[in-house]
């Protein structure tokens, strides 16, 4: 395979492989998910003795807003186990559509709470703008941005309000 191109913060890339006779995943519409429905997730989790691990859940959380290094993400929550090696695999429905792309997990590690079944994914309707993106362009070109100048105000200006 080659990397047409790649978003880190996504997780996402876009790879041509010269194959023939392959069969495509079929894609589900992540606007029709409804919190409780079923979520299946394939991955390998702790590298390849684990190959092909398949996990169960449901959808926990739709537009889940998650911070990920100065970007905000809106996800999907799910239950469905997700380790290191689940992420950028596919989020399935109940009828085997892919609905999501695994992206995070949060743990308990050095926070002292214990916490378990918070996965997210990102929504497959987000997840085909991005892939024509990286098509076009090599890499996500549409990553939102605020441009704040900071200064100070003076009493003059305050009182413009």
């Amino acid at each position: 395979a080659q990397i047409v191109g790649a978003d880190a913060v996504s997780d996402l890339a876009v790879l041509w492989v010269d194959a023939k006779n392959l069969k495509p995943a079929q894609f589900g519409s992540s606007d029709s998910l409804r919190v409780g429905d079923l979520a299946v997730a394939i991955g390998d989790p702790l590298g390849i003795e684990f190959r092909g691990t398949m996990t169960d859940g449901i959808i926990s959380a739709i537009n889940r807003d998650i911070k990920s290094g100065n970007r905000t993400l809106t996800l999907m929550q799910t239950t469905a186990a997700l380790n290191t090696g689940n992420s950028g695999g596919p989020l399935f429905n109940q009828y085997g559509e892919v609905v999501g792309i695994v992206s995070a997990k949060y743990s308990s590690s050095g926070s002292g709470a214990s916490v378990e079944g918070l996965g997210f994914a990102i929504p497959m309707n987000d997840v085909f703008a991005m892939i024509q993106d990286i098509m076009t362009n090599g890499y996500i070109t549409n990553k939102p941005y605020l441009a704040i100048t900071g200064g100070t105000m003076t009493e003059e200006m305050a009182a413009q309000r």
